[in-house]
């Protein structure tokens, strides 16, 4: 079987679409697909992450214009056309069909889809907006509170929807240490904090958290990890306010072992994205930010939930005080216990396995 995956990743875009289809070509390869990746070469693509990991990939050319509107909202994010890009891409899949193309782009809807489709025996789609129509054989959408009602008038009659986090991409370690870390979690006194605002952070969320932590009365003793990319546009920045943080401080850039750093953590302040059901599969307490209109729907959900803290919106001018008196609120291990006992069932991290099941690779009920 052969799966060819349609994914992007840009200092626009960021890193989580890309970095769940590998979570799932990784998956996909243990049961002898063979994965393909098509991506466009735009700033902070992610070529030579998706090689790293063993899969072949093919580097659409740079765009050589403006970037076109929409509709759909985001198709921007493209770069080019969809009538370019799904020009290029039936090429590559004309000289090797798919099994299954696996389309992960808030970009393109059933207009590029129709295109491609001669090309690939079966279409996944993996979306989190529910904004536009596709001609998905398998549709998955992961977040929180999603119903069929959403993609009723999107989807083809045939086909089959995955929703929920019941079906998060997650790697198949996390569902491995999700017992070990809600054990060791239970009645820890808080200490670590996490803070993970997406690989690129491109509305340099993590500056602002930084500048508004300077005054919260955090134990001494407490360790403070900072997660970014080395594309982040504001590196340096955050780099020079780690520095003058009052606590250990650690920037850790392109890390390999995520799992562990939440597993190790207390309390995360963290994007409403991908990373969301990561946290949610150990029980990782959050306080949760929404970088981008995109991330809306998850953070709502989670709060709804209660198993995330809101400290408002990021932009406001009250954010400081709102963000300070908020990670008060967190430091009690009451607080944190009731964060993490209404996380951990919204995500068991065995997603990946059931969607192979929906694609013929074995089930997993």
């Amino acid at each position: 079987m052969r799966a060819v995956f349609r994914t992007d990743a840009s200092i626009e875009i960021g890193t989580g679409h890309v970095m769940r289809c590998l979570t799932l070509a990784d998956a996909l390869r243990e049961k002898g697909v063979i994965c393909h990746f098509i991506t466009r070469n735009l700033p902070g693509h992610l070529a030579d992450r998706m090689e790293a990991r063993g899969f072949p990939v093919s580097l659409l050319p740079p765009p050589a214009d403006a970037a076109p509107p929409g509709p759909p909202a985001h198709a921007a994010w493209a770069g080019v056309t969809s009538e370019r890009d799904s020009g290029e891409t039936r090429a590559i899949l004309d000289h090797a069909p798919a099994d299954w193309l696996i389309l992960d782009h808030y970009a393109f809807d059933a207009r590029w889809e129709d295109q491609v489709r001669p090309g690939a025996r079966k279409l996944m789609v993996i979306d989190d907006l529910a904004d536009r129509p596709h001609r998905a054989d398998l549709l998955l959408d992961q977040n929180l509170g999603r119903s069929e009602e959403d993609y009723a008038d999107l989807l083809p009659g045939t086909a089959t929807c995955l929703l929920g986090p019941r079906y998060a991409l997650l790697k198949p370690a996390f569902a491995a240490l999700r017992d070990k870390a809600l054990a060791a979690r239970a009645g820890r006194p808080p200490r670590h904090l996490l803070i993970s605002m997406g690989g690129v952070d491109v509305a340099d969320a993590t500056s602002r958290i930084l500048s508004a932590m300077t005054t919260v009365p955090l134990p001494l003793e407490s360790r403070v990890t900072i997660v970014m990319g080395r594309s982040a546009p504001a590196l340096q920045r955050v780099r020079d306010l780690a520095a003058q943080l009052p606590w250990k401080a650690e920037l850790a850039i392109d890390i390999a072992d995520m799992l562990r750093l939440m597993a190790d953590a207390d309390l995360a302040i963290g994007a409403a994205g991908t990373t969301t059901w990561e946290r949610c599969c150990l029980g990782l307490p959050t306080i949760i930010m929404e970088t981008a209109a995109n991330q809306s729907a998850i953070a709502r959900s989670m709060i709804a939930a209660g198993a995330a803290l809101d400290p408002g919106p990021l932009s406001s001018t009250g954010f400081p005080h709102r963000l300070r008196e908020t990670l008060k609120m967190a430091m009690s291990p009451s607080c944190l216990s009731a964060l993490s006992a209404k996380a951990a069932p919204i995500c068991d991290g065995a997603g990946t396995q059931r969607v192979m099941g929906e694609m013929g690779l074995g089930a997993l009920a």
